[in-house]
């Protein structure tokens, strides 16, 4: 009976860990695709091989070269830059704006709170393309279409609308600390900044790297509000500008390599953060 229970745990076991390896190679693939790419020599758009007939002397680095040298129509350092800026500080704000309404739908009772989270709910369930079109022309009327600053507030104003995460973390802190402090004089906003806060550092790095992920892969944003100002574009904007027909056979290389390059960052931040977004998000779903 043993015997048999452990064979079939064995078989189901191995059953599993040939699915999930098939599938991490159909992941892993396309990444695999694009660093061979981007160092590849050869300018075919569509290669009939996956490694160089020639091996390693097919690979080049011409190709991130010529990402920083040739900025005449494809301005990628501009870009970067731009793409850094806008995510950097619609990070800033949507942390704040998130962890500040987290934080009072947790700790303050007053009343049409429950109506309140509930709307916002609702309100979190349409995706935000939906009304892209409404805001360019909210946008267009004030005059801030076509600029960087459009694309913060845009990115940032709806972000507290994703709260819940940080709500249920903050409902895992003890009141008893806000009422000690509360004895001790300190202000609704001393104990946010000075006690919650500093003990909260797992939900900090997770809203933060949530929040930068999302302004620095985006496309359909930029695309609805920058339209043709080259200079003012994303990376995301800039790429796909890049393999458009005209230029997809004189930029091939390049989109590749600045593909791997945009992705590189975000990576590492999300590595080195890791540790505390996994505590983030577990911590914040003891409780809604």
């Amino acid at each position: 009976m043993i015997k048999s229970y452990k064979l079939r745990r064995g078989i189901s076991n191995a059953i599993i860990y040939i699915i999930l390896t098939v599938m991490a190679v159909i992941w892993v693939l396309p990444l695999f695709w694009l660093i061979l790419s981007a160092f590849r020599a050869d300018k075919t758009v569509y290669p009939s091989y996956v490694w160089p007939p020639n091996g390693f002397e097919g690979f080049t680095l011409n190709n991130f070269k010529s990402l920083f040298t040739e900025t005449t129509l494809f301005n990628y350092p501009k870009w970067f830059f731009n793409t850094l800026f806008v995510s950097a500080c619609s990070c800033v704000l949507s942390t704040l704006s998130v962890l500040m309404v987290s934080y009072t739908f947790s700790r303050l009772r007053f009343k049409a709170r429950k109506k309140i989270m509930n709307v916002a709910m609702i309100l979190g369930m349409f995706p935000g393309f939906m009304t892209m079109i409404a805001v360019y022309y909210l946008l267009k009327a004030i005059g801030l279409t076509k600029s960087l600053v459009s694309l913060i507030i845009v990115y940032s104003a709806g972000a507290a609308l994703g709260y819940f995460i940080s709500k249920g973390f903050f409902d895992t802190i003890p009141r008893a600390l806000d009422e000690a402090a509360t004895i001790d004089g300190a202000s609704r906003n001393q104990i946010f900044w000075k006690i919650i806060l500093p003990l909260s550092k797992p939900i900090v790095v997770y809203t933060a790297l949530t929040s930068f992920i999302g302004p620095w892969a985006d496309f359909i944003l930029v695309s609805i509000i920058m339209r043709d100002e080259n200079d003012k574009y994303t990376i995301a904007m800039g790429l796909y500008k890049m393999i458009q027909q005209e230029y997809i056979s004189t930029y091939i290389m390049q989109f590749y390599a600045g593909a791997l390059l945009i992705a590189i960052p975000i990576t590492a931040l999300f590595l080195w953060m890791q540790k505390y977004y996994v505590e983030g998000v577990t911590g914040g779903a003891v409780k809604g």
